[in-house]
Formats: C-alpha cells, structure tokens, sequence
C-alpha cells in the first residue's frame, strides 16, 4: 500500500473521528474536512448552540494542531489578532509578541462583531499566510485555516463582511439544527462530558502537510476545468447577479473538488465532485441585483439555475 493510499483512509478516519462529535451531521462535516484538506477558510454561518466551537475544537485535535480562539467585539484591536511588538529595555530593542493568529486553526467567533478595521487584519494572514506588524513580516504555522462563524439573525452591534473578505472563504457552511432523533439522543445520553472532549489525534501536522500536498497533486481534466470556468462565469451572466464569482472562485472550486476525489480514494475529479461543492464555493461570493432580492430571490437559487445550464462534460466509451 503507497502512502497516498494510506493517508487517503487517514482522512477517512478523521471524518469517522468528528462524526462522533455532532451527530447526524455526517455532509457537513464532510465538507469541512475537504476545505481543510485543500488549505482553504471556513464561514460558518448558524445560529447559537449547534456546536460550532466544539466541532472546531475537536477538528484541531484530530490533526494534532495547535487551536487559539478570537471572541470578536466592536473593541478589538488589529494587533490583539497579530501581535504586537513591545519594547525591551533590558534588550534596547523591540520585540514581537505574536498574537492567537501564529497557530493552526484559529477560530474568530462571531467575526461580523469586530470593526472592519479589525477584520481587514485577517485579510493577509487568509490570502497570503502571514500578518506584517510595524513593518516586519512574520509567517504563519503551516497548516493555517481559518474558521468564522457569525449569526445570520442578530444585525445589532455587527459589521457585514465586505465582499473582498467574504471572497477569500473558500466555503460558507451552515450546521443547522439537528433532527429531533439526535437532539433526543443528546438529551438523554448520561454521559456528562462532552464528545469532543474524548477526541484522540489520527494525524500529526506534518502528516496534515504531506496530504495537502497529495490533494494538489489529484489529476483534473481540462473538460472539469472547463466545467468549473463555466459555472464561474455563468454567475458573472445570470441576468439578476450584479457581482459575479471571481477568478479566486474558480480555483477555490479546483481545489476543493481535488479535496473531495482525495477523501473518495480517488485520484481523479469528477464532474460530481464539482456540481456537489458548487453551492457551499460559490453562493457567499456573488451580489444579487435590488429587483431580485424584492423579488424573493436569494443566491441558493441562482447557483442552482446555474449549475442547470451549464453542460456537463461525460465521457463516452466506445
């Protein structure tokens, strides 16, 4: 068996490993998971108590990676994210002191309550894996994934996301509430810890950087690719979208529908691959027109008449 075997079922094991932290939540862990593996953020967006925080928890544990948490507020400073350098007199220099930012998985909780001053900090450390601080530029641990979340209902005392942020999330997820089996599960389990809690490491990190790599490596058709450019620019032409998905977008969906034949053991794309992720890739990135928003429209449903009309590439055996 060749590692690229091995870490294939690895990754497997890991998703085994946080089904049993959120039940019944098996696709959108799943979908987590292929961000990670393809090196990308995470938007969470869902109301309060369906296990954000812990399934992000039990995530850093998985992969052995070190885990820091932001709770986001209108008083957060920039460098209370980056770091700050403090001078030393004993030294008669300054020196850095690195903030939560310098870790593996950063959680920024309830991200849409810090300023957009604030926000914008994270801009660097999403896109280009490291934050500059008085001019000194600092790189983050490898792997570095960034997981937000924000309430979709609460609009008191936040600040909307600008479109340029909201671009570098690869995935906007939801985990929404669970079914009344799992809740009733949850209510009368008599044990009085919490799943994530009892999660055990299936990886290290360099395992973790070893598997990013492999996931770069799957093979893609240049008709897949096609496929991708074509639901990328079928947003920019759908006649309600006054934004369409960016270039970024488009290789956001490559890299996630790599993530995901990896996680299948496979070592091709598939247009399924593709078509599945579309909607978690996509709908966060595009801006409806005012008439079609009053009309009842929501991004959900253009991405759907997009994937419609688009053709989709098929192989003929002969």
């Amino acid at each position: 068996m060749d590692i690229r075997t091995t870490n294939m079922q690895l990754c497997a094991s890991i998703l085994r490993n946080l089904d049993t932290c959120i039940l019944g939540k098996h696709d959108e862990i799943e979908r987590l998971l292929i961000a990670v593996l393809a090196g990308g953020h995470v938007l969470l967006e869902d109301v309060p108590g369906t296990g954000k925080t812990q399934l992000v928890k039990a995530l850093a544990k998985t992969i052995g990676g070190q885990f820091r948490r932001i709770q986001c507020n209108p008083d957060l400073l920039p460098t209370d994210i980056t770091g700050v350098s403090i001078y030393h007199p004993k030294q008669e220099a300054f020196m850095f002191r690195p903030g939560p930012v310098m870790t593996n998985i950063l959680l920024a909780d309830e991200i849409n309550r810090a300023t957009t001053k604030t926000q914008s900090a994270l801009l660097e450390a999403m896109e280009e894996g490291h934050v500059t601080v008085d001019g000194d530029s600092y790189e983050l641990p490898q792997p570095f994934v960034l997981l937000a979340t924000q309430n979709p209902i609460e609009f008191e005392g936040t600040y909307t996301l600008p479109e340029a942020q909201l671009d570098r999330f690869m995935m906007k997820l939801s985990l929404g509430y669970p079914s009344e089996a799992d809740e009733q599960r949850m209510v009368t389990s008599k044990e009085s810890y919490h799943p994530s809690d009892r999660i055990q490491p299936i990886v290290n990190i360099e395992d973790m950087i070893q598997i990013q790599k492999q996931v770069e490596e799957i093979h893609i058709d240049d008709a897949i690719g096609k496929y991708i450019v074509g639901l990328v620019r079928g947003t920019r032409e759908h006649a309600h979208v006054m934004l369409g998905a960016s270039p970024r977008a488009a290789l956001a969906l490559t890299r996630a529908a790599k993530a995901s034949a990896f996680l299948r053991e496979r070592q091709y794309v598939t247009p399924d691959d593709v078509k599945m992720l579309a909607p978690f890739v996509l709908s966060h990135r595009i801006l409806l027109r005012t008439e079609a928003r009053m009309n009842g429209l929501h991004t959900d449903d253009i991405i759907s008449q997009v994937i419609q009309n688009t053709k989709v590439p098929v192989r003929l055996e002969r």
